[in-house]
């Protein structure tokens, strides 16, 4: 009997070509140094014989082939073709099962762009953005990731941030803005001479974090815009004063130098409007990340003291608060505003005029957010001060060089999921710890194999980042060279989160609940940080504590948990875990009493931190009450803070204000309400963020009332 047909994998049936058979033994058998064609013949006819007898009369599938090839190669003798064919069989499967699950993945990218990330767009170059990390995602867990940390990562142990771009770059730089604006710089078409005004300087400024974001996958930062940008603007005023005495010359009338002064300046403060202007359009409108996001940028500025970095200060903030072209909030750059005593923070500070104003466009665009230069852990750097990036990420300690922070950045991280230690423990503390220790050893590990990975890359891989020399130490490396030498003054961080929900696991209570929890919340984050400095001092990285910024991980963690152990009340019975270390956002609690709770944990997440405070709507009519939790913040320790509320705006009037419906109330327009939202750190629209923070974002309890 002859067999016409054969049923494929995918149910297909199709012609039967029984050469295939012999194709796949003698590959077998050359994997083991065979070369005899004719002997795979004769055990195809054996083959044949099996499936006759087995299968007369039916249709047999490609498996029902592959085990009677197994089966045959054993019982004649040939072992070792049998291995060989094995294992064969088992890489084919593999790559078959990879196949399936990356074309599943980009079906599904093509049906709809994932909400990863809230601010990368639904464009064509996003979803081949999106296409390209799930293809290397799958390439680094299943050829690259020791098998151990892939396990865990699958598993929801751990999780592997921006685990795409795993081996080719690394996440973050506080760029030295001062450095490239004065000595020029080369982004890959030529070379960009230093700008001699104010409006050139701001422009470069935009093209900088652009082209430093097509070299990394997180945040790109200016730890003192305000600084940098205070020769600009003196050779503004200087042009301008240039300018004016040559028309009052050409005119033949007497030269009022007073005159003159005051009208450069004025004229210099038009100038550095519309240059501070020009720079938010540029960072809301110019995109990078293969044109699938606007640059990831933040600016931090406030303390300059001269005039012309107040001036900067002054009109930056001014252009925030006027918007973008209809009046809508600029989403870009994420706006820092450094709190310091004696600069700003006081009546009689030369800068107190800026932190009220500061407070006033606040109420106004949800930025800017407020770091505290004076908290216990940032007050050592004073001479240096402390940036931040809008996500809350913080670099400033170095054990291989000085404290400093421009030209450094985190180099990656990895969360750990506090919530299933806590529901594997079964409220047993001594199992909890023992398996805290053992999660955290693996992360340290991963960390390490990612780095390893890291400093291998060459300064050609990171055209501006490195042949630019952004990095600290950078300066001496060649195209050729690796970027070890660089990148070890980076950070390596271990993230966490669902403290909270850990804690309900253990004790039946969390930390905004109980004293107690509290107690215990605090011992098990100082813990993570203490861990974190022993590595440190262990392999010479600067290994630090970050409470993570979870989008995508916060529905993650919580999806896989629920698969694993149920819906556990007030731990895995929603949609997300909260965030880091902050009481969750659904529990009823006072503003004050989560401020002191939070800010307790600010000083051991040395890599990062953010705690904010919900507001029913923008407190534009009570400044008195915002500047009290701003304050407030100070007292309690922290280091990053800012406060949220409502922000809604007809894109058709530039209605701003709490819209219920959809209809503007202003102009009656239906349909055109953009929702803006801080996610994470920074800011985005409702429509854009996952079914996990959309989740969250409703749940969100008022803290404090406008009348409190």
């Amino acid at each position: 009997m002859l067999f016409t047909q054969i049923k494929k994998r995918d149910d297909r049936v199709v012609p039967f070509t029984e050469s295939k058979i012999t194709d796949a033994i003698f590959a077998a058998a050359k994997a083991v140094g065979g070369e005899d064609r004719q002997t795979a013949v004769e055990l195809t006819v054996e083959v044949l014989k099996y499936l006759r007898k087995e299968y007369n009369g039916t249709i047999f599938s490609v498996e029902d082939v592959q085990d009677v090839v197994e089966k045959v190669l054993i019982e004649t003798g040939h072992a070792k073709t049998a291995k060989a064919y094995i294992i064969y069989r088992e890489k084919r499967s593999r790559i078959r099962d990879a196949r399936s699950e990356l074309m599943d993945a980009v079906a599904e990218v093509i049906k709809e762009t994932n909400r990863d990330n809230a601010n990368v767009g639904n464009s064509p170059s996003a979803k081949v953005l999106q296409i390209s990390e799930i293809a290397s995602k799958n390439y680094y867990l299943k050829r690259v990731i020791p098998e151990d940390e892939a396990a865990s990562h699958i598993e929801g142990d751990l999780y592997i941030h921006d685990l795409s771009w795993y081996g080719k770059t690394m996440t973050c730089l506080q760029i030295p803005l001062d450095k490239l604006l004065r000595e020029g710089f080369n982004n890959g078409h030529g070379y960009i001479r230093p700008p001699k005004g104010i409006k050139t300087a701001a422009a470069l400024s935009a093209i900088i974090l652009q082209s430093n974001q097509n070299d990394m996958h997180g945040g790109q930062s200016f730890a003192y815009f305000d600084r940098d940008m205070v020769p600009f603007v003196e050779k503004e005023y200087q042009r301008q004063k240039k300018t004016l005495r040559e028309t009052i010359k050409r005119l033949g009338v007497e030269a009022n130098e007073e005159k003159i002064r005051a009208m450069a300046y004025e004229r210099t403060e038009e100038e550095v409007f519309q240059a501070m202007e020009g720079f938010i359009y540029n960072l809301n409108t110019m995109h990078s990340r293969a044109g699938a996001q606007v640059p990831f940028s933040s600016i931090n500025l406030g303390t300059d003291i001269s005039w012309a970095g107040r001036m900067v200060t002054k009109n930056f903030l001014q252009a925030f608060e006027k918007g973008l072209g209809k009046g809508e909030a600029p989403l870009f750059p994420n706006l820092i505003f450094k709190i310091k005593e004696g600069v700003n923070f006081e009546e009689g500070d030369p800068n107190y005029d800026l932190f009220k104003f500061s407070l006033q466009v606040a109420c106004k665009r949800l930025q800017p957010n407020y770091s505290f230069q004076d908290a216990s852990f940032n007050a050592p750097y004073n001479d240096e001060e402390v940036a931040y990036m809008g996500c809350r990420t913080r670099v400033i300690a170095d054990i291989n060089g000085p404290d400093v922070t421009n030209g450094r950045g985190n180099l990656s991280f990895t969360t750990i999921n506090l919530p299933r230690l806590g529901i594997r423990a079964q409220g047993d503390l001594t199992l909890f710890w023992r398996r805290l220790d053992e999660v955290i050893n693996l992360t340290v590990k991963q960390l390490l194999s990612r780095y390893n990975v890291q400093k291998k890359l060459q300064a050609m891989d990171f055209p501006f980042l490195m042949l630019q020399k952004l990095y600290v130490d950078s300066e001496d490396l060649g195209p050729n060279d690796t970027v070890e030498k660089a990148i070890r003054h980076g950070t390596l961080s271990i993230g966490f989160i669902g403290l909270a929900e850990c804690l309900k696991a253990l004790m039946g209570k969390h930390h905004g609940e109980s004293q107690e929890a509290q107690s215990l919340g605090l011992a098990i984050v100082s813990y993570m940080r203490r861990r974190c400095d022993e590595a440190t001092r262990k392999y010479s990285l600067n290994f630090t504590l970050l409470a993570t910024p979870a989008e995508q991980l916060s529905g993650k963690f919580t999806r896989l948990d629920q698969k694993r152990y149920g819906l556990l009340p007030g731990i895995t019975d929603k949609e997300w875990y909260t965030n880091s270390f902050h009481v969750p956002v659904e529990y009823e609690i006072s503003a004050l009493d989560k401020i002191m709770i939070e800010g307790a944990y600010h000083k051991y997440c040395n890599a990062g931190h953010i705690s904010y405070v919900e507001l029913p709507s923008a407190p534009n009519h009570n400044l008195e009450a915002f500047e009290s939790l701003i304050r407030a913040m100070a007292e309690a320790d922290m280091g990053y803070a800012a406060v949220n509320f409502p922000v809604d705006i007809c894109q058709e009037c530039g209605f701003n204000g709490v819209m219920e419906t959809e209809v503007c109330p202003k102009c009656k327009t239906e349909g055109k309400i953009s929702r803006v939202r801080r996610i994470t750190g920074y800011l985005s629209t409702l429509d854009m963020f996952n079914a996990g923070k959309l989740a969250e974002e409703k749940n969100r309890k008022i803290h404090m009332t406008l009348e409190d």
